[in-house]
């Protein structure tokens, strides 16, 4: 059974329930599977009240120190803010650095603030299977701003627009060939695009690129009627830029309320995200089927010689399934 105190801390604010909160639903144990399950139901009507930001961007553009130098400002002007940073885990070994709290460094030990990094293991797009439940247990806590921070740029990597607000897309100073780096399928994802370390010898390069990704952006369309992406400039390094950064937050946030969006927007969320989870655990079940997985070496076996396409090897193993149920 869910220890209900833990619920009642969280709900209380307590970083360490919170954090125990977390790891209870990131657990892949079928009995913390079920405690996660009742935890959730139990704080649902506390979530939902906060802005949710995905932020994205290609590894070395500064995104670390974008969401620390954003969360450290926001915190002044008195928010909650809590970032869910994932970092990629090794395709060899399966570890994972878990780096994030050492790049915000002043941020991490913020009081008004709470830094989770978790790793991206085998899941697709840039997040982690159990982010959209930090998001509602962050959300809970009684943080009014969630940073989501994905692993890179990529086009696998557009999940973070299915569980987020708005979407902002980092950049560094480049010229105009470097619009052929970034996917079409990022850009049109992008409410805002940010060109970040315009300081010092890379300012007038920042504005030139700032010009650029404005004249890209009209040859696409926006993601939805009542916003027109933006691209600004800023200095995280320097800490420039970050307030009219949140003047332009608050005015998607303003503009997608008043015209009724941003409701419909997450609940089409929460139906993907339904079926999203119906298929992760069709496949989990798949699996652990006594009677699929006496047929899984040999099937696994003849797709590795040639023998049997996979697509049969599917079908069969499904076939199989359904008759043995």
């Amino acid at each position: 059974m869910m220890d209900r105190a833990l619920a009642e801390r969280l709900l209380d604010g307590d970083r360490r329930a919170l954090a125990k909160a977390i790891t209870l639903v990131e657990s892949t144990r079928a009995d913390h599977g079920e405690q996660a399950a009742m935890l959730l139901e139990q704080i649902m009507p506390h979530t939902g009240n906060s802005i949710r930001l995905g932020v994205s961007g290609a590894p070395g553009v500064g995104k670390s120190t974008f969401i620390e130098s954003l969360g450290n400002a926001l915190t002044d002007w008195g928010h909650q803010v809590a970032v869910l940073a994932v970092d990629p885990t090794s395709a060899v070994s399966g570890g994972s650095i878990l780096g994030d709290k050492t790049r915000m460094e002043t941020l991490s030990v913020n009081p008004k603030a709470f830094v989770r990094p978790s790793p991206a293991g085998r899941t697709l797009g840039g997040v982690t299977r159990r982010t959209r439940e930090s998001l509602l247990l962050c959300e809970a806590a009684g943080y009014d701003v969630i940073i989501v921070e994905t692993v890179g740029v990529g086009q696998s990597e557009t999940a973070v627009s299915d569980m987020t607000d708005m979407f902002l897309l980092l950049l560094s100073p480049g010229g105009g060939d470097d619009l052929q780096g970034i996917k079409r399928g990022i850009m049109e994802l992008a409410d805002l695009v940010l060109v970040n370390k315009a300081d010092g010898d890379q300012a007038r390069l920042a504005s030139q690129t700032v010009a650029d990704y404005r004249g890209a952006l009209h040859f696409m369309q926006a993601r939805t009627p009542s916003w027109t992406p933006q691209v600004e400039s800023c200095s995280a390094l320097n800490n420039k830029g970050m307030d009219e950064v949140w003047t332009i937050v608050k005015a998607f946030r303003g503009a997608l309320t008043e015209s009724g969006e941003l409701a419909v927007l997450r609940a089409q969320q929460a139906r993907a995200w339904m079926w999203a989870e119906t298929a992760e655990l069709l496949i989990v079940g798949l699996k652990n089927h006594s009677a699929v997985k006496s047929l899984v070496p040999t099937l696994e076996s003849a797709v590795l010689k040639g023998e049997l396409p996979a697509t049969v090897a599917a079908q069969r193993l499904i076939e199989h399934y359904k008759g043995s149920e």
